[in-house]
């Protein structure tokens, strides 16, 4: 049997900070997780329609349904498992240490690039469709938000904690105003209903799934999390519910206007439209500004588990990462959309290949901790098929 990776006082990271991380503050985390929120409720689920708009609720709502079968096994791994290791760690208890190095490997790779690739997105797609006369500013921007980023880790856990949590908390406001908005001007019911073509149903809901997956980010925080074993499914909960209810409320009104559904930032067209520019600036800034409180949070995540990985102190893994993340910004200058393109194929191979190693090895860690095999292997097989899927909208959208 796999050596336990449950928490002990060896496998708490040398943070700095005497205290152990608070249920509001893991909860900041976990909403800024979840891709995050306002960036998937104003970009990329209402941009997943097109041709499904009529059934924007629907696909909403079955997404997110969808989402608890991967979501159920982390949280059934979270209540006998709380190291830095989160994802690793879940490996570890079920498979043993070389199965855990590979699954760590695979997600380090994946994060890794994502934080290199992903300043180039909100830098040269994002803020631009914002801000029109940015054009200027784009080189001393993709070099300024990886120095922001490292600034703050570096400032120490705390710090970190506090900014992640403002943002989050910005967000599920900006989320909330923005389906006021939208919920007011048009609600059709009809959006709840499966509309032709099923087929572009069924896919648009697969696809909006996948967006929740960086809602595991949270769990690398378990070593330093105040009663883990509680917190950390509670938190994970409350922070899905939050974000999936949110992105229902601000997405399904698009099924009066599918026109929405194609505009570059659809969640800022339609502030644009119902309430008037300010506000769609606002949202627009507020995108940009989701994807990178998402940034820091991987960034939190890639310290703990490499620290867990590593064995070396938490210090010096986040001034590697900071070395990392800023040494790299300048490469993508020279062909900023080459370099994005380049990174995000690997990036998501890699991404769902550790997914589905957590997925696998679940049935063995449920007999070792005699839950009941049927639900065990059900939820198995269907994350399994969720992280399989991952894999093909990967190697199929590279393709077209």
């Amino acid at each position: 049997m796999a050596q336990r990776a449950t928490l002990r006082p060896s496998a708490q990271p040398d943070t700095g900070a005497a205290r152990p991380i608070g249920t509001l503050s893991f909860l900041g985390v976990a909403v800024a997780s979840f891709g995050g929120p306002l960036a998937l409720a104003a970009l990329y689920a209402p941009g997943i329609l097109t041709d499904a708009s009529a059934s924007a609720g629907f696909v909403m709502v079955a997404a997110a349904v969808v989402f608890a079968f991967p979501l159920l096994v982390w949280l059934r791994y979270a209540r006998h498992v709380a190291t830095p290791g989160g994802l690793y760690g879940f490996v570890v208890d079920a498979a043993g240490p070389r199965i855990g190095l590979l699954q760590a490997g695979l997600w380090i790779a994946s994060y890794v690039l994502y934080l290199a690739y992903t300043t180039a997105s909100i830098v040269y797609e994002t803020l631009p469709v914002v801000l029109p006369g940015i054009g200027p500013y784009k080189s001393a921007l993709e070099i300024a938000i990886p120095v922001a980023l490292a600034a703050i880790m570096l400032a120490g856990r705390a710090i970190t904690l506090a900014v992640i949590g403002a943002l989050a908390a910005g967000q599920l406001v900006l989320v909330a105003v923005l389906a006021g908005v939208t919920v007011g001007h048009d609600a059709p019911r009809s959006a709840f209903a499966v509309h032709p073509p099923v087929g572009d149903v069924a896919s648009a809901t697969a696809l909006t799934a996948l967006l929740y997956v960086c809602g595991s980010l949270p769990l690398f925080l378990g070593g330093e999390v105040a009663r883990p074993f509680r917190t950390v499914p509670r938190g994970l909960t409350a922070a899905f519910l939050l974000t999936a209810v949110g992105v229902v409320a601000a997405v399904f009104p698009i099924a009066a206007n599918p026109a929405f559904a194609h505009a570059p930032i659809p969640g800022m067209s339609m502030a644009e439209v119902f309430s008037g520019h300010t506000l769609a600036v606002t949202i627009g800034i507020g995108v940009a500004v989701s994807t990178a409180a998402l940034m820091l949070v991987e960034y939190v995540a890639l310290s703990r588990v490499l620290h867990a990985v590593t064995d070396r102190p938490l210090r010096p893994i986040i001034g590697v990462l900071a070395v990392v993340l800023v040494g790299s910004a300048p490469l993508s200058l020279i062909n900023p959309q080459r370099f994005y393109d380049d990174l995000l194929k690997p990036s998501l191979i890699a991404l769902w290949l550790s997914q589905l190693l957590v997925f696998a090895v679940y049935p063995r860690f449920a007999a070792s901790h005699r839950q009941r095999a049927l639900p065990a292997w059900t939820l198995a097989i269907a994350a399994s098929a969720f992280a399989v899927y991952g894999l093909y909208a990967t190697v199929a959208h590279s393709s077209t």
